[in-house]
């Protein structure tokens, strides 16, 4: 990515040690479940957005990676282990974890992948009960709570 570039989409870990942006918007939105992806992101499936390595950066640290398969290489946070990417070795592309953006809500999947792994309750979360972080915790207690993460912000 040109330094000079200004950011069309950034975000980090949990901690804030490791912070990436984009210079263009990602190629594609993904999700995955299959069963390394399960494991990789301790979730049902991960979702990704891919982008190529000219139009992304690591802005500030550098993530720690674990090399999951004979492919693929997958980075995280070595001080807080917010997991972050999925990068084929040697590949022209990194997929981020739509989780770690800033703005998630900017990166809407469009495909799934790994299918044969999703999990037969998938499709029926929409109709679970639901409340809100305030309606679960109630107002004096979530007013106790201190958030030590980073914000969504540089």
């Amino acid at each position: 990515m040109a330094s000079d570039a200004k950011p069309v989409l950034t975000g980090g870990c949990q901690c804030g040690a490791v912070r990436f942006a984009l210079s263009a918007a990602p190629v594609r939105i993904s999700i995955c479940h299959c069963r390394m992806c399960q494991k990789a992101s301790g979730a049902p499936f991960a979702a990704f957005a891919d982008i190529p390595n000219e139009q992304f950066a690591w802005t500030r640290g550098k993530p720690a990676a674990f090399r999951s398969s004979s492919m693929a290489e997958r980075d995280f946070c070595a001080a807080c282990g917010t997991p972050l990417s999925f990068r084929r070795i040697s590949g022209s592309r990194i997929e981020i974890m739509t989780g770690a953006f800033d703005r998630p809500d900017m990166v809407v999947p469009t495909l799934q992948y790994g299918t044969e792994s999703r999990l037969g309750w998938i499709g029926t979360i929409v109709n679970l009960p639901s409340k809100t972080t305030l309606q679960n915790y109630g107002p004096e207690k979530l007013g106790e709570i201190a958030n030590y993460q980073h914000p969504d912000h540089d």
